[in-house]
């Protein structure tokens, strides 16, 4: 017996790609993706994407490929709307592969993928993205509700952002979404935010990240999400957080919080987009660094020190750059 166990610690130990330890009770399960040898950790973020390759879904995945052999890729985030229009209808739903494993297939886009639900994906069977059978089918997938990706000095915190929003509940956008593991909205929603909380008050890393599928703050076609800003934006400010990432709005998007360092990043372009409904006066232009209307993706790189975000639109061009140092107190370049 005891000679099994070492044998199983020393299994679990030797685990360095991708580490998973299961959480007690009311705290987000955590994935551990290892810094570099250099100390600096990158990824890509996609958002909106699952359409069988079709509007310009191949032509940004190859892009997505190019980027990450560059950057040096670590794994992929993932803001929802996974698979479009519906989500899945099934654990053995062909849209898993026609969208997502024949379409990534860059060798430098081999990496962990972390996913987290989006509205449309709400609209099929939200479990079954939910599935290990989808991880036996392509490895890379990772998709939880809520969890936390801990990347040393980058802690990435997953929020299932659909649950808040209570025009969901009513169907008055004419649509039915899958609630069965949502009790109720409001004591759903109260519990998420205490583990969040909780989560976010334990953590030291350097960079502290958030990332939903609604947007807090947006000029495009959904605009500002209320019940985010009311509810997760006040603990995301009281423990730290430096950026929330999100897709939702078909586009790409920066802008900075009006009274705290926070950055609001949209990466929801990865294929449909050009909606051209953009409404500058939802938040304070003066906080809009960057908007584009098209398809696309953003890189992020980040070291103990600096930062650097990079949105690319379909042809790989660089449309956008921030940079920021940790040294400057969040001033940017």
């Amino acid at each position: 017996m005891d000679s099994h166990r070492t044998l199983v610690s020393a299994s679990v130990a030797s685990l360095c790609f991708l580490l998973c330890f299961c959480m007690t009770h009311g705290e987000l399960q955590r994935f551990i993706e290892p810094a570099k040898s250099d100390g600096s950790i990158s990824f890509i973020t996609i958002g909106d994407w699952g359409r069988r390759g079709d509007f310009n879904q191949s032509v940004v995945a190859y892009q997505m490929g190019r980027v990450g052999e560059k950057i040096g890729l670590d794994f992929v985030v993932s803001t929802g709307d996974n698979f479009y229009d519906n989500g899945l209808f099934s654990e053995h739903d062909p849209n898993f592969k026609e969208s997502f494993s024949n379409i990534y297939t860059a060798p430098s886009l081999q990496k962990q993928w972390y996913s987290v639900l989006g509205n449309h994906d709400y609209r099929g069977d939200a479990e079954a993205q939910l599935s290990h059978v989808l991880r036996e089918i392509d490895s890379r997938w990772t998709c939880l509700r809520s969890f936390i990706v801990d990347a040393e000095l980058v802690e990435i915190f997953f929020v299932d952002t659909t649950p808040f929003v209570k025009e969901y509940y009513t169907e008055e956008d004419g649509h039915t979404y899958d609630w069965r593991a949502v009790p109720t909205r409001n004591s759903y929603v109260k519990a998420l935010l205490s583990d969040v909380e909780a989560s976010l008050k334990k953590s030291k890393a350097t960079w502290k990240i958030v990332v939903g599928h609604h947007a807090m703050r947006s000029i495009g076609h959904h605009g500002n999400t209320v019940e985010l800003v009311e509810e997760l934006l006040p603990i995301m400010k009281e423990n730290g957080v430096d950026i929330y990432m999100n897709g939702h709005d078909h586009c790409l998007e920066h802008i900075s919080d009006e009274d705290s360092p926070i950055q609001f990043l949209t990466s929801g372009a990865g294929s449909k987009a050009w909606r051209g409904d953009v409404d500058p006066t939802t938040n304070n232009p003066k906080s809009v660094r960057f908007y584009y209307d098209g398809q696309g993706f953003m890189s992020a790189r980040f070291t103990h020190s600096d930062a650097e975000i990079v949105f690319y639109n379909v042809f790989g061009e660089v449309l956008h750059k921030w940079v920021t140092s940790k040294q400057l107190l969040h001033s940017s370049v």
